[in-house]
């Protein structure tokens, strides 16, 4: 099977959870922060719209016994991060990602990842996912060393950061799971 990828997602092999996280799924699923969880029975998959998110998941996962990397630009060990537009964040020789299309038509491209050597190819989502409010629809992507230069911060909402672009006005969205 596979796992949607969008934004910057943590993806963490199943066995690791089962085998090393203190309270198991259950608990595992307590400290995902957002609704953009999803799993096979290999993988499981978080999103984030931030670095700083994906660091602070990440720490938690790991006081809870899961190992990222051994040593600083080792191999990925239990959970690697992803990023939906680069791929694979870092040396890990136990995943697989790639585009996959929803439908028959291949109008609708999503990034995906796999254990490798995964026999399935079904897709999973998160529950209530929809490609039209997805970013693998609307991907939108400005660089930190330019925020400050484009993006206005207006307010945080309801866990989301809302900023203005200078150049167009429009309002820009970043789903946050921690406070600034």
């Amino acid at each position: 099977m596979s796992v949607l990828i969008e934004g910057i997602s943590v993806v963490v092999r199943m066995d690791s959870i089962l085998d090393f996280f203190r309270g198991g799924w259950e608990a595992f699923r307590g400290l995902v922060p957002n609704r953009t969880l999803c799993s096979d029975s290999e993988l499981t998959r978080v999103g984030f719209m931030t670095p700083d998110d994906v660091e602070h998941f990440i720490k938690n996962l790991e006081e809870q016994g899961v190992v990222y990397r051994e040593y600083e630009d080792g191999p990925a060990v239990d959970m690697v991060v992803v990023d939906q537009q680069r791929g694979v964040i870092g040396q890990c020789d136990w995943i697989e990602y790639g585009h996959v299309p929803l439908d028959s038509t291949r109008e609708k491209m999503v990034a995906a990842c796999r254990l490798k050597g995964g026999a399935s190819t079904s897709l999973m989502l998160p529950d209530g996912w929809a490609f039209e409010r997805s970013l693998s629809n609307s991907f939108r992507f400005i660089p930190l060393s330019e925020a400050s230069d484009y993006l206005e911060f207006v307010r945080h909402e309801n866990g989301v950061d809302v900023y203005r672009d200078r150049r167009t006005g429009e309002l820009v969205y970043a789903g946050r799971t921690q406070d600034q």
